[in-house]
């Protein structure tokens, strides 16, 4: 019996892994857009499993942020503000700033050898095409990050900014990036590498910081001329 409970229990989790991925997929690729109402049976037709293991995966997505749930306990997509989205991106600044810190009296040569690998993938995806491939930009990008984390050196930054890195609004802002936009960015990729190659951490903290600003600022110009499309039309 306690046998057959296990083999249950480790079923209904993998269920309920399927079902978290599968719905955690459909918000990032804009499949369930914001404000969307998330509905157990569609969900659960949709991911092949019951309902049971639906519900744990909305509990799992709300708790990162990803879903809010009424006041009748209806879930939905999370909408963002432009001042949610502001702070998000200050939390994200102060936290990737310190990281970026901490990174460059950390970072080692093979460090930079990856940061540069990547930041040159970079320059191709945006110079390399008629039009800048900006699935592959996104791509060196993450990656570029990622290895700025490592280097920093701290499990509990890493776990901290997941949550923020990881929001769709997030993860989308560089999708309203236009070419010059791009640009900058491999320009202030090159410029952290050489603060990290001094292995100044006031440099490297303060170019990081304003790396993160830039982005929020673009997301905030793209969605104030797109409210101000909606009203003329």
């Amino acid at each position: 019996m306690c046998a057959a409970y296990i083999k249950g229990h480790c079923h209904m989790s993998r269920a309920s892994d399927r079902a978290y991925q599968e719905i955690r997929r459909q918000i990032m690729a804009g499949a369930l857009p914001p404000g969307a109402q998330l509905k157990e049976e569609e969900l659960a037709e949709a991911c092949g499993v019951s309902r049971t293991p639906v519900r744990d995966a909305l509990r799992r997505l709300e708790a990162e942020l990803f879903i809010r749930r009424s006041d009748s306990q209806r879930s939905f997509v999370a909408e963002w503000s432009v001042s949610d989205v502001d702070e998000m991106f200050t939390l994200r600044g102060m936290l990737e700033g310190h990281a970026a810190a901490r990174a460059a009296l950390r970072v080692t040569a093979a460090h930079l050898v990856e940061l540069r690998r990547h930041n040159q993938a970079i320059d191709g995806a945006i110079n390399g095409g008629r039009q800048p491939d900006v699935e592959a930009f996104l791509d060196h990008n993450r990656q570029f990050h990622a290895i700025v984390l490592d280097a920093a050196g701290s499990e509990r930054l890493t776990a901290m900014l997941a949550k923020l890195i990881e929001q769709p609004v997030v993860m989308r802002t560089a999708l309203l990036y236009d070419g010059e936009q791009l640009q900058r960015s491999y320009s202030e990729h090159a410029e952290l590498l050489a603060a990290f190659e001094r292995h100044d951490p006031d440099w490297a903290q303060a170019v990081m910081t304003g790396h993160i600003r830039r982005a929020f600022h673009a997301y905030s110009d793209t969605s104030s001329r797109s409210l101000a499309g909606d009203r003329r039309h």
